[in-house]
């Protein structure tokens, strides 16, 4: 069989009949997990029920009522006809548009299977992976922006780590709010230009300096929170800034108080997602700078300023991963503390690496990341015996298998990470 030729982004994707038969094999074994391990454990006559309100606001729902057996074989038989069909003719270029319709079924079953004869909060859940995901989101971008200039940024933990720490200080000793975002963003772009001036500037090798600003970063806000913070605590009470809730699209059924009822960051975050990806890939700039971190010498020789670029690149992630810290202080919790993003840095790099160094790609997989860490704390509250550990490997997991090349693979500017000498 000919392997099957589709155009994704301007660039060619090859579906090979393994691949093919590998995404009919993972459909059915999704049907088969369903089927065996989840519909056969439930009693028939159970039901599940699902709220539809992430708060009492807007238009109030009455809780959404299933069938758990049923339900769950429904879903095992529609996985099941799927992956027949995959694996006798293939969806060719909306294989992967159906891996996210299956998984998506997957994922509703193991929740109506978990929360059988209970009631599990679903619309809460999507709205605690939204706050969830926010910082991962913007860590994402971060890695995203530097990235595609050529600069591999790895520092993004410890520069969240000092917009946490700035934005507190800040925002608790001018009691605003909005001047410790502000501090949180310099904070993020000071280090940003210690990295940038590094391995730009001394083409000192990128993951050596990014690992050096995130040792600066962890000692410094820690020693700052212990011999300051924790002591003064007029020093590290910021607040933090409330919902706005859009007048009449909050009162939209289901969503509208998932999306519609959030504090101005969450809706900032929305707002840079959208400028990223027209500023990226549908402006000069963004074509100047996706050029650099492709082929410098060529854009040198068409008169793009190499070095200039690149440092933009870098600022604009320090920027984005300050404001990602601010976010966890004066969006969040209200207060720092030492080691608070908790390696979210990191995460949002595998976000970048899973969404295909694309910003909208980008926030998907950290909704994904988000979904999992949310989800993680709602079967705590439910009672499920499965380790929350078990569940938050499973984004990593997923990087691992997009790396792998399993569902279209994910490819690096191929300048990145390689320092640029004029000639």
């Amino acid at each position: 069989m000919a392997a099957t030729t589709t155009v994704y982004h301007r660039e060619v994707i090859k579906v090979s009949p393994t691949r093919q038969r590998v995404m009919g094999i993972i459909f059915l074994v999704l049907a088969f997990i369903t089927w065996f391990f989840l519909e056969r454990s439930v009693k028939a006559g159970v039901i599940t029920s699902f709220g539809l309100n992430a708060i009492n606001k807007g238009v109030i729902l009455p809780e959404w009522r299933l069938e758990t057996q049923v339900t769950l074989l429904v879903i095992s038989i529609i996985c099941a006809i799927l992956g027949g069909i995959q694996l006798a003719r293939g969806f060719k270029r909306y294989t992967n548009f159906v891996l996210a319709i299956v998984v998506t079924f997957f994922v509703f079953a193991f929740l109506t299977w978990a929360a059988a004869g209970q009631s599990l909060n679903l619309a809460g859940l999507l709205y605690d992976t939204l706050s969830d995901a926010v910082p991962l989101v913007l860590a994402a971008l971060s890695g995203v922006l530097s990235e595609s200039g050529g600069v591999v940024n790895i520092a993004i933990e410890g520069m969240m780590l000092m917009g946490a720490c700035s934005a507190s200080f800040f925002a608790s000793i001018s009691h605003s709010l909005w001047i410790g975002m502000v501090a949180g963003l310099i904070s993020g772009i000071l280090l940003a230009w210690i990295h940038g001036y590094l391995s730009i500037h001394y083409k000192v090798n990128q993951i050596v300096s990014g690992t050096i600003i995130n040792i600066f970063a962890t000692g410094l806000t820690s020693y700052i929170s212990t011999k300051f913070l924790q002591v003064y605590q007029n020093l590290n009470d910021p607040g933090v800034f409330k919902p706005i809730p859009i007048p009449g699209l909050v009162n939209i059924p289901v969503i509208g108080t998932i999306l519609f009822y959030n504090n101005i960051l969450v809706y900032i975050m929305f707002l840079i997602l959208i400028v990223v990806q027209v500023a990226l890939l549908n402006t000069v700039w963004g074509l100047r700078m996706r050029a650099v971190g492709e082929h410098p010498k060529a854009a040198d020789t068409l008169g793009v300023n190499v070095i200039q670029t690149r440092y933009m690149a870098v600022l604009l992630s320090g920027a984005m991963a300050g404001f990602a810290g601010a976010y966890f202080t004066i969006g969040s919790v209200g207060r720092f503390d030492s080691l608070m993003t908790g390696g979210r840095g990191f995460i949002g790099l595998a976000a970048m690496i899973f969404g295909n160094y694309t910003p909208v790609g980008a926030f998907g997989a950290g909704l994904l990341f988000g979904f999992a860490d949310s989800l993680a704390s709602k079967l705590a509250i439910l009672g499920i015996n499965v380790p929350s550990s078990i569940l938050l490997m499973i984004p990593y997991i997923a990087t691992m298998i997009v790396l792998a090349g399993v569902v279209g693979g994910s490819r690096a500017p191929a300048a990145d990470g390689v320092p640029y000498t004029k000639e």
